[in-house]
């Protein structure tokens, strides 16, 4: 569970080298659009949570990060920044024409809208030499290969000054570079002297312009020897409209309103690679009543079949999944992030989870309980409730997966609001409250719920049961409720039970979920820590 992402190049005492893909944010851009690179990082472990960032590089720009961990190296760094003594290295494509030899660019830069223009005198200086050298194999003729070191730190340098000179980068739109699949830029090479040794360093990473973007960004998220599940196509934010596809071990599942077609299975097994065995479809549609018995199940489209019960893998825990148990498979890949955060105890840099370490857990609409197993797995008793018998014991076949013994942690089987009322009336308190309800579902007891509508009762009716100082969780997947709202109707039921918020941190769906105009962010999650 401690192993570092791909993404890490090198990590000591005092800093750690990190590897951007194209396409994430160094930073957050919005508190609802996704959390950037740095922090996904910070909020992972806890030895990251005073992480400190002291320069970034534009979404689409790939190459090299470095963060700082100590005081120490914070200081050091600064200065160095400061002071132009870092320097730093790109590799540019460019379709126009390069310079014959080493030129050095002096120009200001004033923001003109969304744009930078290269100026004679408004704005901030910016000083970049670009010298020509080899293109890369592959690529046309056309295409030629620019070394480019920023002296200073400018926002869009390298780009406005490059398009000022007449050789834009390849794929760069928004400052007039030819077309192309990303913005061919890359950071190559970052030196600066070492805080803690006392020495200058070196850290280089070669280009690949060639990579699709949306995998490369999700071969930075995860060590196969720890995570084997993820999200490999997420709609039109990767370019394939209506369509979903998940990895699960040597499985894909792909989830669309048609089956996919000859092209679409081509298409499947190039983007997955070596290690696939089949290929399974689901339907996706809004009412799951209109599914017969056999549209419910995936149903396997090529290669070889999945065993009745397999095995996937996430943040080192084994987890039961099935093709044959209808529209749900077993785990929801989207929360992965958040069962991290119990299985580490850190949500973020000031919001250390208390008493997950021999604390209680309520893990309400438990489903086949990997949120439980985390917790369990992290030293928490854990009681995991829900209204399928069927999941429960799927759910202590995961716990023992683990070596847990599930006879230490209570399953409970029912309506949610009806235990959580039982559970109250008989005075237990449990340090985290975890709610991720679906965005309908129908009991005996309280009829319908529609998180839309119900959401704030069911906060409510948790609250009576978290401990003063615990945690709650709150999370939803109903798309009609927008995050601002969703915040709203937790808030306002914290405030009418009389609780106290001490500490609160916004949890995005996580990088290989990513977030577009075209494919808003649909998860939500809230951390709350109660007084």
């Amino acid at each position: 569970m401690n192993r570092s992402p791909p993404c890490v190049l090198h990590e000591d005492e005092h800093i750690v080298i990190v590897a951007k893909p194209a396409g994430w944010n160094t930073h957050a851009p919005d508190d609802y659009l996704g959390e950037g690179i740095y922090e996904w990082l910070r909020d992972r472990e806890p030895r990251w949570a005073e992480l400190a960032n002291l320069h970034r590089l534009d979404k689409d720009t790939s190459g090299l990060l470095v963060f700082a961990k100590s005081a120490l190296a914070r200081r050091s760094l600064a200065r160095q920044f400061e002071a132009r003594a870092v320097r730093k290295q790109y590799r540019m494509l460019t379709a126009g024409v390069p310079p014959g030899s080493r030129i050095e660019s002096r120009a200001c830069l004033a923001r003109r809208g969304k744009v930078y223009v290269a100026t004679a005198d408004e704005g901030d200086e910016a000083v970049t030499a670009f010298a020509p050298t080899p293109p890369p194999p592959g690529f046309p003729p056309q295409v030629h290969a620019v070394l480019a070191e920023p002296v200073t730190g400018r926002t869009h340098q390298i780009r406005v000054q490059s398009a000022a000179l007449g050789f834009p980068v390849l794929g760069d739109a928004l400052y007039g570079g030819a077309p192309a699949p990303r913005l061919c830029l890359h950071a190559e090479r970052l030196a600066f002297h070492h805080p803690g040794i006392d020495a200058p360093v070196s850290f280089e990473l070669p280009a690949d312009f060639a990579a699709d973007i949306g995998q490369a960004r999700r071969a930075a998220l995860a060590d196969p020897a720890e995570t084997n599940t993820l999200r490999l196509v997420h709609g039109a934010a990767d370019g394939w409209p209506g369509a979903r596809v998940d990895r699960f071990d040597r499985w894909l599942l792909h989830q669309s309103a048609a089956l996919p077609g000859p092209g679409d299975i081509a298409r499947l097994e190039s983007l997955a690679g070596s290690g696939i065995a089949g290929i399974y479809h689901k339907t996706l549609t809004r009412n799951l009543q209109r599914l017969d018995a056999e549209d419910a199940s995936p149903r396997l489209v090529s290669g070889e079949p999945a065993p009745a019960r397999f095995r996937a893998r996430e943040n080192g825990i084994e987890f039961e999944l099935s093709f044959e148990e209808g529209y749900s498979v077993g785990i929801f890949l989207d929360q992965r992030d958040n069962r991290r955060r119990l299985l580490a105890g850190h949500v973020a840099a000031k919001f250390p989870l208390p008493g997950i370490a021999g604390g209680t857990v309520l893990n309400t609409f438990a489903y086949t309980c990997a949120f439980s197993v985390a917790a369990a797995l992290a030293g928490a008793t854990v009681t995991s409730l829900d209204l399928s018998k069927k999941y429960l014991e799927w759910g202590r076949r995961n716990f023992t997966l683990n070596g847990l013994d599930a006879g230490g942690h209570d399953f409970i089987y029912g309506d949610a609001f009806d235990w959580l009322r039982r559970l109250a009336k008989k005075g237990r308190r449990f340090d985290i409250v975890l709610l991720d309800p679906p965005t309908f579902s129908q009991s005996k007891e309280h009829g319908v719920f529609r998180a839309e509508s119900d959401y704030g009762r069911l906060v409510s009716a948790a609250l009576a049961v978290l401990a003063p100082g615990g945690v709650l969780f709150a999370a939803s997947n109903a798309a009609r409720l927008e995050p601002a709202g969703f915040i709203d109707v937790v808030r306002e039921a914290v405030h009418a039970a009389g609780r106290r918020i001490e500490c609160q941190y916004w949890a995005a769906q996580p990088p290989d979920f990513p977030i577009s105009r075209d494919e808003p962010a649909y998860l939500k999650g809230l951390w709350l820590r109660l007084g």
